[in-house]
């Protein structure tokens, strides 16, 4: 197999540009560190506070437009027994990002955290904080491995450049200018990966549609009107949950990712944070229409035109490339190198972003408050940068995997939507939740999502829900099982918290769980005699227009 050399000369040039970007971000963070002393870690994570909407937008669209986004998409549509239907990433990050800015940028970002789990170490203590981290680090490995495989896989076809070299070389690349420059080297490397996305995904229809395979503007307008129901899809009763199911997972489990809440708390205000939320949402929306377009074209197209031959079946795994199919067998040879440009850059908009989020939750919440509270600047630093390559390295093993990229897209968010995420719409809203509802709920929930099995992973369900199916010896669930699960939690939390209230009235109860060093109503107070830090733009000596 011979390496396309004019591609691989055009995804390297890119690649330093992007390496070269993130070097001279390096720079910006180490001049603001110097204004930050004593909070030099807090610069690396939050960026000093002093984000502002446009480059904020920048960098929250081109987290979310990663690989698993735009090849996911496009593999739904393309997808027999999917279709646009089942395309719901545009529309369930549109809303995504319109709930993180009306429920949690405004209470996040005044009370000035540094992370997501700040709002649980303040009001249960240091062991839950340890808990929630937990499925918070295993979507964020399953993220990185999901944007790896889908670059992989591009690579893999249109440079004919070798699976592995191509992972690692993505890989090595996003973890060294993340280690240098913290957030100030992803910010700054979004704005050129997400312009280089928007250009190029959107250069590469026109030259698509009009292809001798598609047979022209015409037809390709209708997309080749007896393939329509294939691509559009349908939503049968019986489907119906599992719908619900995985666009509830990308809708509100994404509330739960570390990533969007470090774009929010790094705002220079909360008005800031939500405007950067409300405009990031319709930025990302526009960014998947490309997506939908070239599965809709690869319905359509006449494969026997083309050097591939016969249709791509899924069974055989071809769906999860079918965007790099299209612009390798479609488009002209100039456009599918731009296309792979879109596509290493969606990857290195995500990674970079996902491997920041987990190393800044280790070493602010977990190694700064109980393992070393005496750390210095430096010293966090390092275990910052340490932490960032180890899960990179992690996420990289596991983006070998052969399954496809739409379902580690969606199992990436599976765990934060049954676990995480109503503990944290409780924990920043319901003041009277507590430590026994809190570990209560956590308990059920995963206990609950364990023995609901996972086929991605291979893993048996040990609960049957109604509507159960067995596929080719995989037992598969319509019911929205997760959706339940989620459900449950979330009363769970609410109710043993309630009860527990009863019973701290009636001193029955402790009002502190002490055996595992978790606490409620004693945080309450401490959590409120917080100093706020300057939030406004005005007042804040830090800010400046980036």
């Amino acid at each position: 197999m011979a390496v396309n050399v004019a591609g691989l000369v055009a995804v390297a040039a890119f690649y330093i540009v992007v390496l070269l970007t993130g070097i001279l971000a390096s720079r910006k963070s180490k001049k603001v560190e110097k204004k930050c002393t004593g909070k030099k870690n807090e610069v690396s994570i939050i960026g000093g506070r002093n984000i502002n909407v446009l480059l904020g937008v920048f960098t929250m669209t081109a987290t979310w437009v990663g690989g698993g986004y735009i090849m996911g998409t496009a593999e739904a549509v393309y997808n027999p027994s999917q279709g646009l239907v089942w395309a719901f990433g545009p529309v369930a990050f549109l809303l995504n990002f319109v709930l993180g800015g009306l429920f949690l940028a405004k209470p996040m970002r005044s009370k000035c955290y540094v992370t997501m789990l700040d709002p649980f170490q303040h009001r249960y203590g240091q062991m839950f904080t340890t808990a929630i981290l937990v499925p918070a680090l295993i979507s964020d490995i399953l993220w990185v491995a999901t944007i790896l495989a889908a670059l992989g896989g591009t690579m893999s076809i249109i440079l004919e450049l070798p699976l592995v070299i191509s992972i690692l070389i993505s890989a090595a690349v996003s973890i060294f200018y993340t280690v240098l420059g913290g957030l100030y080297a992803v910010a700054y490397t979004d704005i050129i990966q997400l312009i280089f996305m928007f250009v190029s995904l959107w250069v590469c229809i026109p030259f698509i549609i009009t292809s001798p395979a598609v047979g022209g503007i015409s037809q390709a307008a209708h997309f080749n009107q007896s393939h329509i129901q294939s691509w559009v899809g349908v939503l049968r009763l019986e489907d119906a949950g599992r719908w619900t199911d995985n666009f509830l997972i990308l809708t509100i489990g994404g509330l739960a990712y570390q990533c969007l809440h470090q774009r929010i708390l790094s705002a220079a205000s909360s008005t800031t944070a939500q405007v950067t939320c409300f405009a990031a949402a319709g930025v990302t929306f526009i960014m998947g229409i490309p997506s939908v377009v070239i599965g809709a074209v690869a319905v359509s197209a006449d494969w026997n035109q083309t050097e591939y031959g016969l249709p791509p079946p899924y069974e055989r795994g071809e769906a999860g490339i079918i965007l790099p199919l299209v612009l390798s067998y479609i488009a002209p040879t100039w456009v599918s190198v731009l296309g792979i440009g879109s596509i290493a850059a969606a990857v290195m908009s995500s990674m970079d972003s996902v491997l920041l989020s987990s190393a800044s939750m280790f070493t602010q919440n977990i190694y700064k408050t109980s393992l070393r509270k005496q750390a210095s600047d430096k010293e966090l630093q390092w275990v910052l940068r340490v932490s960032v390559l180890l899960v990179g390295m992690a996420g990289t093993g596991l983006a070998f995997n052969k399954n496809s990229v739409l379902a580690l897209w969606l199992l990436a968010s599976d765990l934060l939507y049954c676990i995480v995420s109503p503990q944290l719409f409780c924990v920043v809203h319901l003041h009277f939740v507590n430590s026994y509802g809190a570990i209560s709920a956590y308990v059920a929930a995963l206990l609950l999502r364990v023995l609901s099995g996972e086929p991605a992973l291979g893993i048996p369900p040990v609960l049957l829900y109604p509507g159960w199916r067995e596929d080719q010896g995989i037992i598969n669930h319509y019911f929205p099982y997760r959706t339940l699960i989620m459900l449950i939690s979330l009363v769970t939390l609410t109710l043993v918290s309630w009860l527990a209230e009863l019973a701290f009235a009636r001193h029955l109860l402790p009002q502190s769980w002490d055996v595992l060093g978790v606490f409620d109503k004693k945080m309450e107070a401490v959590e409120e005699e917080i100093p706020m830090q300057i939030s406004n733009e005005e007042n804040n000596p830090l800010h400046s227009t980036l």
